[in-house]
């Protein structure tokens, strides 16, 4: 080969180096322009709610505005579709919940986004367990008066849902007390509760952050919490395992960016998110939502959400739903 054939080819090769990581060879003082975070969920979900904290943080933290766009349906799958497709250079973000990356393969009978593959992880934010909602004129006030009064009436009572982490301990509570109810599905968790409230539908399991305020406010009595121990935020619901053995289950927020972000945009909100949940104020605010905030570091979220999607998958065959 000669000098100029060798110098031609060295520098087809860097070139497509430099193409292969566009944030890197063109935006070193990244982020040069406005950041989205896609929720998965509508508005007012507790998604929505974790997703807009976090992208106030970013705000400032980036120096740049930092939106979020809600893209619900399917379960959250269109949500997630749309942030897999999305560019990878590090300004689209994805906010979201065990529902699409550890349910939704299971829930629905085709998805077009791989959970593991298609996406960089980021890092955890918070736990939250499931809360168990009535309107006020139902005549129960406890777990073990709610099963009584199902088993009084089969079939007759109503329950909502508006996600996986609110439809799963729906089907685990019939299943485990051995009653039968009529499930309800919504296209979020905040439709859900407001028929709830309305007294459309007569109960709902919820995520903290949408129903710890409508508790709070009256206007839904909480029967119980998924997690074994009280939340700080309501310390007077019990667990549902106390009055159904072995019953718990955990709820997740996290973040999220397209399969191929480069490493050191990762890194840098991995930083920011730990700094952000780390903050004290943030800690007492979701605290006060009944959540409880994680941490993590991208390589911990990515193990974890190959253990959660594979425990996810057994407690839904264990719940007998079948796909949609």
């Amino acid at each position: 080969m000669t000098r100029r054939l060798f110098l031609q080819a060295a520098c087809a090769v860097t070139a497509t180096a430099l193409c292969a990581t566009p944030a890197l060879a063109q935006e070193p003082n990244w982020p040069t322009r406005p950041l989205r975070i896609i929720v998965p969920f509508g508005p007012g979900s507790g998604n929505d709610i974790v997703a807009r904290l976090v992208g106030e943080h970013l705000t400032r933290a980036l120096g740049q505005p930092v939106v979020v766009d809600n893209r619900a349906g399917g379960n959250g799958t269109i949500g997630a579709d749309a942030a897999a497709r999305a560019a990878p250079d590090g300004y689209t973000l994805f906010v979201t919940t065990n529902t699409t990356q550890a349910a939704a393969p299971s829930l629905m009978k085709k998805i077009n986004y791989d959970p593991v593959k298609d996406f960089a992880p980021i890092g955890r934010i918070a736990n939250t367990p499931a809360m168990l909602v009535v309107h006020p004129s139902l005549p129960v006030k406890t777990v073990a008066e709610l099963i009584a009064l199902a088993k009084a009436r089969p079939g007759k009572l109503t329950y909502a849902s508006g996600s996986a982490g609110t439809l799963v301990p729906g089907a685990m509570l019939t299943s485990m007390a051995g009653i039968d109810m009529l499930h309800v599905p919504y296209k979020s968790i905040p439709l859900g509760i407001n028929d709830v409230i309305a007294g459309q539908v007569d109960m709902m399991f919820t995520d903290m952050a949408t129903g710890t305020p409508q508790v709070k406010g009256g206007k839904l009595r909480a029967l119980g919490v998924s997690s074994l121990t009280p939340v700080p935020a309501l310390p007077d619901v019990p667990p549902i395992a106390q009055s159904i053995k072995g019953f718990e289950l955990l709820a997740w927020y996290a973040m999220y960016a397209p399969a191929g972000t480069p490493a050191p945009v990762v890194e840098r909100l991995n930083r920011e998110l730990r700094a952000f949940v780390g903050n004290p104020a943030t800690q007492e605010r979701m605290t006060t939502l009944g959540l409880q905030p994680v941490t993590s570091t991208p390589q911990e979220l990515a193990d974890f959400g190959r253990s959660e999607l594979a425990k996810w998958t057994r407690l839904i065959q264990q719940a007998g739903i079948q796909p949609e």
